[in-house]
């Protein structure tokens, strides 16, 4: 059997020997995937008892059309209690729930059922003795700096598990009770193959583990597992690492020693095997002796009855609703969504123990009707919020949040009194508490939250310690430039604050305007990943979209963060000449040595490279970022996206052309598409040039030929100048590159 991701066609493939010759003679397409690339289709395992096959994909594959069986609710939706911005660069904008999945199918690959959803790319996955499957998933690394970032971790995968992945800010935070939470965070990577220690002749704490590697940093990791509740935490340890390794995939081989390979993207391939050599004892482990069997085999009693209609579901679930275990009440919850809500939901309503009506509650929000809703309200509003533990109430406000977006929103009197009962609450000193509460907040137009939230915003924070990462070394371009954000970090519950207020139209003072705009300017100096410029730059244009036009003339332009006054860049000397490419190319062919690190830094400004681009963690977000420029692009391919930038334009990045009905046009890149609104950046270099039009009165949009980035921007620099800014730029800003070493 193989996955196969482009080619031939995405798909599951199977191979066979027909006539022993120990050849495979035949290949056929069972089951054609639509999706590809590196957030495609991925890795296969073989089910405990040898009668399935599990399948993993990415984000960018769409899951097994109709499938014939799902343990998930095939109902999934984004469930945003307020607007969300989609990748300031445009990756995954437009795509949707459920994101990267896990399916199993029959031998024959006619049968298929969901199994797991909410992933953003996770390449591999692997089950232990005792059958429980765990999976390695990737973060989205632009979204450093920012609250929804999600490092890569490592999941439980359990029937029906949902992980939230949503594209641009509408990732879901671990602690949303309709989702299951990660064994272990790793961080920043590149999640490549999985497997368990199983079957190696290694000590038994490391046979029990679960091996990730990650290609960026060239890390192997053991994931130890230990068991809690009906599920397990796990702690990760560094195995194998150097500087470089790419590693791609791993193995056990019969032998009892571990096999890995690395490569990819050009790197050259290589073999490698792990022996243990030493006195521990290798015998083969015992994996369900622990204290929480009980735990475990409750939650797969719930789970049994997901997917299915069955009448014992109901009784055996209501239960388990209150259950101090997450797991189980979210196995509980989903068994209670697979059986017909009519036959659930005054069950779940007759509830006196609020931790089983919330759950109760999120499941009549995904599974009823309108005609629930002010009784699901009524239920939650019954619930003292002060008296839940910290869990308790971020489910009772994602509760609240689910009823509104799933059931309908309630009357302007319901909303006073429900955000009336939660202002005492805010703030509450709890950073995950105060989000949800200020998210929920501004969804119900409280009176308060503008004002707390620019309090907080305000504040003065103590400034941690920086932990700088050993592993961030071993990938001197990518480890570097996250090093770098992390010594320059913006604060991540500023932001949020700053993300949910955007969405208020009214209650504004001027004087909190200026405040708000002025936060917005000060964080432009922090440093992120590649879209964080691009998201506060999205937030700033909302904002300003969501006042008034007479507040919009009141605010300074100095608060709404302008572009940088042409006097006030740095000068190169020149003299300057019309560069071509080929000059250019024939320059960065005879070499850049004797460079100057800091007269290089003076010409990116100069020639404005910052206003637009991101590099080493700082800059615009118009353009590319160029951290990684090095090795990605040939001289010619360099010299021409500076000196003709509209030759190749990418999709993330092309401004679009605007027939307005009225016959009007309008150039420019389109932030955010929302109720019916479409906000455009009109001048790539100013944020505070934008417009607002309404979808109707759009006659046309089409993409521009011409791209945003301005040609002869190199003109006014000499030789010296241009060396200078190219070897800084293939320096990746590293001012001890041999670039920059004298002779």
């Amino acid at each position: 059997y193989v996955s196969i991701n482009g080619g031939i066609g995405s798909g599951l493939y199977r191979a066979q020997d027909t006539n022993g010759d120990d050849q495979f003679d035949t290949f056929s397409k069972l089951k054609e995937f639509r999706g590809g690339g590196e957030h495609g289709p991925h890795s296969l395992r073989l089910s405990p008892d040898g009668k399935s096959i599990y399948v993993i994909a990415g984000n960018h594959t769409d899951p097994p059309g109709s499938p014939d069986a799902s343990r998930v609710p095939l109902n999934w939706s984004e469930d945003h209690l307020l607007p969300r911005q989609w990748d300031a660069r445009g990756h995954a904008r437009g795509k949707l729930a459920p994101g990267g999945w896990i399916a199993k199918t029959n031998p024959q690959g006619d049968h298929w059922e969901m199994v797991s959803i909410g992933y953003r790319n996770p390449y591999d996955f692997d089950i232990a003795p005792n059958g429980e499957m765990f999976a390695y998933d990737a973060d989205m690394e632009w979204d450093m700096g920012t609250p929804w970032y999600r490092p890569t971790r490592v999941v439980h995968v359990t029937s029906g598990s949902e992980f939230g992945w949503r594209s641009g800010t509408g990732k879901w935070p671990s602690y949303y009770e309709d989702s299951l939470p990660a064994a272990v965070d790793i961080g920043p990577g590149s999640p490549v193959g999985v497997v368990f220690g199983t079957g190696t002749k290694f000590p038994t704490d490391y046979q029990k583990a679960l091996y990730i590697l990650d290609w960026t940093f060239g890390t192997i990791y053991s994931i130890h597992f230990t068991p809690n509740g009906s599920t397990y935490t796990a702690e990760k340890r560094q195995f194998v690492s150097r500087a470089p390794l790419p590693l791609t995939d791993v193995a056990v081989g019969p032998d009892g020693h571990m096999y890995f390979t690395i490569g990819g993207r050009g790197a050259e391939s290589a073999l490698y095997r792990v022996s243990y050599h030493g006195k521990e004892s290798t015998a083969a482990p015992s994996w369900d002796d622990d204290k929480y069997k009980p735990m475990r085999d409750l939650r797969h009693e719930l789970e049994a009855f997901h997917g299915v209609q069955n009448p014992q579901a109901v009784p055996a679930s209501i239960k388990e609703l209150g259950s101090e275990d997450r797991f189980i009440r979210y196995a509980a919850r989903l068994a209670l969504e697979s059986q017909p809500v009519e036959q659930w939901a005054t069950g779940v309503l007759a509830l006196k123990d609020p931790v089983a009506v919330i759950n109760g509650v999120i499941g009549i929000a995904r599974q009823g009707s309108e005609k629930f809703q002010a009784q699901a309200i009524e239920k939650l509003s019954a619930i003292d919020i002060g008296k839940l533990s910290k869990q308790g109430k971020l489910a009772l406000l994602r509760a609240y949040a689910l009823t509104f977006v799933r059931l309908g929103e309630s009357s302007i009197p319901v909303k006073a009194k429900i955000a009336g009962a939660l202002e005492e609450h805010f703030p509450s000193g709890d950073n995950e508490l105060d989000r949800e509460l200020s998210r929920v907040l501004v969804y119900l137009d409280s009176p308060v939250v503008i004002n707390e939230a620019l309090r907080l915003m305000a504040e003065e924070s103590e400034a941690g310690e920086i932990n700088i990462p050993e592993y961030l070394s071993r990938n001197t371009g990518y480890g570097s430039t996250v090093a770098n954000m992390l010594a320059n970090s913006p604060e991540l519950q500023k932001v949020h604050y700053a993300l949910v207020l955007r969405n208020m139209k009214f209650g504004w003072t001027l004087e909190q305007r200026r405040q708000y705009f002025q936060w917005l300017a000060d964080a432009s100096a922090k440093s992120g990943g590649a879209s964080y410029t691009g998201f506060l730059l999205n937030i700033q244009s909302e904002a300003l979209a969501n006042a008034s036009e007479a507040e919009r003339a009141a605010l300074d332009s100095s608060v709404i963060a302008p572009p940088p006054k042409e006097e006030d860049l740095p000068k190169p000397e020149g003299p300057g000449k019309a560069w071509a490419v080929e000059d250019l190319v024939s320059l960065v062919d005879n070499g850049l040595v004797n460079r100057s690190f800091e007269n290089g830094k003076k010409m990116f400004a100069a020639a404005k490279c910052g206003s637009c681009h991101r590099f080493a963690g700082n800059g615009g977000a118009t353009g590319p970022d160029l951290s990684n420029l090095a090795g990605r692009f040939g001289h010619k391919e360099l010299a021409e996206a500076i000196v003709v930038p509209s030759k190749v334009i990418s999709d993330q990045y092309r401004a679009m052309q605007i027939l307005t009905t009225d016959g009007n046009v309008i150039t420019g890149r389109v932030t955010n598409e929302s109720d019916g609104k479409i906000t455009i950046l009109v001048d790539a270099v100013d944020a505070t040039k934008v417009a607002e039009l309404d979808e109707g009165d759009i006659d046309e949009m089409t993409p521009s030929k011409l791209s945003l980035m301005p040609d002869k921007l190199l003109d006014k620099l000499n030789k010296d100048e241009v060396l200078d800014l190219l070897a800084f730029l293939l320096s990746r800003g590293n001012s001890e590159s041999p670039m920059f070493t004298k002779n």
